[in-house]
């Protein structure tokens, strides 16, 4: 019976497929592609990125590095797919990279001139994070190395031959799960160097703790971030270690995480971090290390990334400001700032969070830039002009009609605050007909939407629906007083945020008011059941990974012993009330909408129990709900390209289903 159910729901992709239909389709999201990890040469005039595209036949992503030149646009592939993570050599002659084969993943090099590629390292699991030595003769990256653990108990051996259940699981650890479904291996990341011309790779740290990156080279010293008290899960500091000696020295002391080291040209060091005042939401800053000194330290946002010019004498940063990620560049000796890109992003392809990325070459940028209705494509800004250097999905989406992005404010009805929104209208709009509408609700909570490419959102709005997403109270990139106006208090206020916002769009007179619908995923999963528990204005609604009892995810999730310190005054039985009051089961008597819970059952951030706990509930009431399970998904529902369809067409079928 599987077997026929599968083979009937790939005909009925394949007919998606090939329908003749100029609106995006649900079979298109294997058609798109999108450019991430930017990487300037040198001199300024070459961009090497990693090309993100979709493989129908194995269901993943697949990545390749390609280069173009800034001023003639030539764009062509320089490697072979599943190759990623370039990064130029400091002359600008070769090109380290990552590639995997087969199930190895490894280091390699490649020589412009010659376009000849070399294996450096021969490692035992996979390198990451690696980078450059100024000289351009080592090259240091971050490994997993295994631990070997003593059995807590000696059993009797197995007879030859014999086939026994698998053994049991001892858990002694703080942190012994992760998202997705893997359980902690013993042992921790740690520090390796090896030549540039290949060679043996020498492990430089061997403490018991996680040697975390970007990693960055002064001289003959590696900087890089580590949290040495592990019970204190944000609190981590800049240490360094020389590759000749061995002896490491601490940089940074304070409580806080200090992280994100970046060494100039000259050997100085800025690092990004904050005092930890165990909110929920606190602004990141940027750092000198000598002179000391806070460089944004009243600029009301929080630093993404930071990278050196190539002189030395400032600092670009990435950051988010009403819902759009941009980049500005600031003197560290005046202090002065001047915005150098505004349009950052695109890197989040189902649902419009601000992601982007960015790199710095010899009075050039590069960065993947954002575009309402398209991923992620590369740009630059190369003599003071901005250039757009690829189009990705112009053979596909050129010729589709996508929803058009409107942004719009309104007044909050809890307090009159300025809330920030966006509205996607369906194709061929036309505003003397009446559409149903969805309202969308971000994850974190503390993250925020923009004007960028969506492809959940622009398939509810290829299927006839209006869609709206609002960056409620406790969105981040409005500054810090506004993120933290849901401390210990969260889903707060933001109910009525969302319910102004919905108003503000049905009074300009284009939305059907019987036909209103919720979803909202994670932290949007909260607050669609918290709605759902205080009005029944909502025809149905779709509840994605959610929490439903703060008391047991707190119990559950896999970063517990972050969330008890910093989303609640204590722990939950010291205030069991506080978390039920916050809990959307303390509402669960109250709702009467049809409510559909959609998990991956590898997902620990926000265990699958949440949502059964909410489905047994509206079951015993009898309110009409249904679960959809996804086997191997973890948090992020979406990461793969049939999940996210899978994603797209239960929300539509749900929300058809009690559509008027």
């Amino acid at each position: 019976m599987k077997k026929i159910y599968c083979v009937l729901w790939l005909l009925s992709l394949t007919c998606l497929y090939t329908e003749s239909n100029n609106t995006l389709q649900l079979m298109d999201v294997f058609e798109l592609e999108y450019a991430s990890d930017p990487q300037v040469s040198p001199d300024g005039k070459t961009v090497v990125y990693t090309r993100n595209s979709m493989d129908v036949m194995n269901d993943r992503k697949v990545t390749q590095i390609w280069i173009v030149d800034i001023v003639s646009k030539k764009h062509r592939p320089l490697l072979p797919e599943h190759t990623h993570s370039p990064r130029w050599s400091p002359d600008g002659t070769r090109i380290l990279y990552t590639a995997k084969h087969n199930t190895s993943t490894q280091l390699y090099l490649y020589w412009l001139e010659d376009k000849l590629s070399h294996k450096i390292t021969h490692v035992s699991s996979s390198p990451h994070g690696a980078c450059w030595s100024a000289d351009g003769k080592h090259i240091a990256f971050l490994m997993f190395v295994k631990k070997p653990k003593k059995s807590f108990v000696q059993l009797p051996a197995k007879p030859q031959g014999a086939k026994w259940a698998k053994p049991p699981i001892f858990v002694d650890a703080l942190r012994y799960r992760f998202d997705g479904g893997r359980y902690k291996t013993p042992g921790n990341q740690q520090i390796f160097v090896v030549p540039a011309t290949g060679g043996t790779a020498r492990q430089l740290t061997t403490e018991k703790y996680d040697h975390q990156g970007p990693l960055a080279w002064k001289n003959t010293h590696i900087i890089y971030t580590c949290n040495s008290t592990p019970e204190e899960p944000l609190h981590s500091n800049i240490y360094q270690i020389d590759i000749k000696s061995g002896k490491s020295q601490q940089l940074t002391s304070r409580m806080g995480p200090d992280h994100g080291p970046l060494v100039s040209s000259s050997g100085q060091i800025a690092y990004l971090g904050f005092d930890d005042k165990y909110k929920g939401y606190q602004t990141t800053n940027l750092y000198l290390l000598s002179p000391a000194k806070n460089l944004t330290a009243k600029f009301d946002r929080s630093v993404n990334k930071a990278l050196w010019s190539h002189d030395g004498k400032g600092i670009y940063f990435s950051y988010t400001d009403l819902g759009q990620t941009k980049i500005n560049y600031i003197d560290i000796h005046s202090g002065e700032m001047t915005v150098v890109a505004k349009n950052v992003g695109g890197l989040a392809l189902g649902r419009p969070y601000a992601r982007g990325d960015f790199s710095v070459g010899q009075k050039t940028v590069a960065y993947t830039l954002a575009r309402s209705d398209r991923p992620a494509d590369l740009a630059a800004i190369y003599q003071n002009e901005q250039h757009t250097l690829t189009s990705l999905n112009e053979d596909l989406l050129g010729h589709k009609q996508l929803g058009s992005v409107e942004e719009f404010w309104f007044a909050s009805s809890h307090d009159k605050r300025k809330i920030h929104g966006w509205v996607i209208k369906p194709p061929q709009f036309d505003a003397s007909k009446k559409y149903p509408l969805i309202l969308e609700i971000h994850g974190g909570p503390f993250a925020s939407y923009g004007p960028h490419f969506a492809a959940e959102l622009q398939l509810y709005a290829a299927a006839g629906y209006v869609t709206v997403y609002i960056n409620p109270r406790g969105s981040t990139s409005y500054g810090n007083e506004f993120a933290n106006l849901i401390h210990h208090n969260y889903p707060s206020q933001d109910y009525d945020d969302l319910m102004s916002g919905v108003d503000h769009v049905i009074k300009q007179g284009y939305v059907d008011e019987k036909n209103l619908f919720v979803t909202g995923g994670s932290g949007g999963g909260v607050l669609s059941a918290w709605i759902v528990g205080k009005t029944n204005r909502f025809r149905a609604a779709v509840v994605a990974k959610p929490v439903i009892n703060w008391y047991s995810f707190v119990l559950t999730a896999d970063a517990y012993d972050y969330f008890c310190k910093y989303w609640f005054p204590g722990f939950p039985w010291e205030h069991p009330e506080h978390y039920l009051k916050r809990s959307p089961l303390s509402l669960v008597g109250n709702v009467t909408t049809p409510t559909m819970l959609l998990t991956g059952e590898r997902d620990y951030r926000t265990p699958i129990s949440e949502t059964e706990q909410f489905y047994q509930a509206l079951r015993l009431r009898k309110v009409e709900c249904a679960m959809v399970r996804i086997p191997e998904a973890s948090h992020g529902i979406a990461a793969t390209p049939s999940y996210l369809m899978s994603k797209v067409a239960y929300i539509l079928a749900w929300f058809d289903k009690y559509r008027d």
